[in-house]
């Protein structure tokens, strides 16, 4: 701090050409991270934008290039979501050693590769981006992630690059500060949840958000995220747009997120993250009346089965989950979803090839079923032909009950599911696929009011939610009366 201090002048805006002046929560997290009784390996900041996250990480890079943290022949990096991203950490630790005359004699500016060379110990900084091809190869024995918040899902080849990159050193150190992710599924999340639950000696994990039940207009909420509030984060600009998202509730998730530095999906799920958490509890078995939904997949995605029975009240959850064993590696990339891992965990079964086998699928739903008091399960028609044919050929005979996908049929189903989940009366047991399902999932209206699930503003797979909506539905369709679900329908809109 020190250094930084003596050697570093402000770079930019009102006080440019000044010495820097460290803020508390930034003394705060280099305490944390350079006088840790032990090594630290991991060190994380989580605080809302315009808090001088660039300035922090330029900082942190000096010191480790041409300060006191610097090791002989060593590599930094600093990655970014995108090229302008990365070159912002460049350009402003170039300004800042540009503006000390102490800086400039011992380091050397390549501006076209955004490289800094620390002369006295011959360390090579670089400012890397995703948008890049040269990530791999490099070893940087301190690697600082910028705006990790941006991941989608809880992988990333640019992060895994960077990370795998500093086995090469005992004590190599990995710097993340971002705002929050929208999701608990996304891997920022999963890296500030890890690092709260094993407190990990050598982690440090800084966050700075407002209470999740805070009103938009809380001052003390606004502080609460912004640690920089009255330094050089504008308390005026916060409060503008505190103002704007209560006068339009659409901005509000965007307020929440970077202002308050909430985890709020910027598109709102059917289910929020707080309620489906209710549910977490394992699961009772199977017992008595058993209603379910099956949701096929195209021929390389997710098809899902989901089991319930309603016993003592509640609504135990029992889903299963398949895809084409050699898609999963592709699908993994694509939805950024770790299915791979849940294949080695036993929650997602894989049919032989590259498309799902309807026959294979079959068989094991005979064998989930075997035993059980199946009343009803409902079933998308699209592609069911190809799958009754399947379960012909297995031998497996099951009442099977069309369920349409449209407004008109899922609108009811979902409004039992909402029901049971405000209520708190699901245990699901916290499967992780169908909790990516219930995460992706949106509820879209029509004029009428009615609603279905959909996707598009979303990412990732539905399958799971859909197949629950429909376990929903036919079960409250069979407790009025064992009719159609057309009739039932007719009976619901009158």
């Amino acid at each position: 701090m020190r250094f930084v201090e003596t050697m570093c002048r402000v770079p930019e805006g009102p006080l440019v050409g000044q010495p820097v002046r460290l803020a508390d929560f930034q003394e705060a997290f280099f305490y944390a991270i350079y006088d840790n009784e032990v090594v630290t390996k991991k060190a994380l900041l989580s605080i809302a934008r315009k808090n001088s996250k660039t300035a922090t990480i330029s900082m942190i890079v000096l010191v480790h290039t041409v300060g006191p943290e610097a090791k002989l022949n060593s590599r930094i990096n600093s990655g970014g979501r995108s090229r302008k991203q990365a070159a912002e950490v460049y350009n402003y630790a170039s300004k800042m050693v540009q503006l000390s005359p102490k800086l400039r004699q011992y380091c050397r500016l390549i501006p076209s590769n955004k490289k800094i060379i620390g002369l006295p110990m011959n360390v090579e900084y670089e400012a890397l981006s995703a948008e890049g091809s040269t990530t791999h190869g490099g070893s940087p024995i301190v690697a600082i992630v910028d705006e990790a918040g941006q991941i989608k899902g809880p992988q990333d080849d640019f992060w895994d690059a960077l990370t795998t990159g500093q086995g090469a050193y005992d004590d190599a150190l990995l710097i993340v500060i971002s705002t929050q992710a929208p999701t608990d599924a996304d891997l920022f999340s999963i890296e500030l949840d890890n690092a709260e639950r094993s407190q990990n000696p050598s982690t440090v994990s800084h966050v700075y958000a407002a209470p999740e039940d805070c009103e938009l207009d809380d001052e003390s909420a606004w502080e609460a995220a912004n640690p920089a509030m009255g330094l050089f984060r504008s308390r005026n600009d916060v409060e503008e747009h505190a103002r704007g998202a209560k006068e339009m509730p659409s901005n509000e998730p965007t307020f929440r997120v970077l202002y308050l530095n909430q985890r709020i999906n910027m598109v709102s799920a059917f289910v929020s993250a707080s309620v489906w958490k209710q549910g977490n509890e394992t699961p009772g078995a199977l017992e008595g009346v058993v209603y379910g939904g099956l949701d096929l997949s195209a021929t390389t995605d997710l098809t899902a089965l989901v089991l319930t029975s309603r016993v003592d009240g509640l609504l135990h959850v029992h889903p299963t989950f398949w895809m084409p064993e050699d898609s999963v590696m592709e699908a993994k990339k694509r939805d950024k979803a770790p299915y791979d891992v849940w294949v080695k965990q036993g929650l997602l079964r894989t049919t032989p090839g590259k498309v799902i086998d309807y026959d294979f699928v079959a068989r094991d739903i005979g064998q989930i079923t075997a035993g059980l008091n199946i009343a009803k399960i409902g079933f998308d028609r699209w592609r069911m032909d190809r799958m009754k044919g399947a379960l012909e050929r297995q031998g497996v005979e099951l009442p099977l009950e069309p369920f349409g996908q449209g407004y008109v049929s899922m609108s009811p189903a979902l409004d039992a599911l909402e029901a049971d989940l405000l209520n708190g009366v699901v245990r699901h047991g916290g499967h992780p696929v169908l909790a990516m399902c219930a995460a992706n999932a949106v509820a879209v209206p029509d004029p009428a009011g009615n609603r279905k699930l959909d996707k598009s503003k979303a990412t990732g797979r539905i399958d799971g939610l859909v197949a629950l909506t429909m376990a929903e539905g036919v079960e409250a369709m069979h407790a009025e009366t064992d009719v159609s679900v057309d009739d039932w329908l007719k009976s619901f809109a009158a």
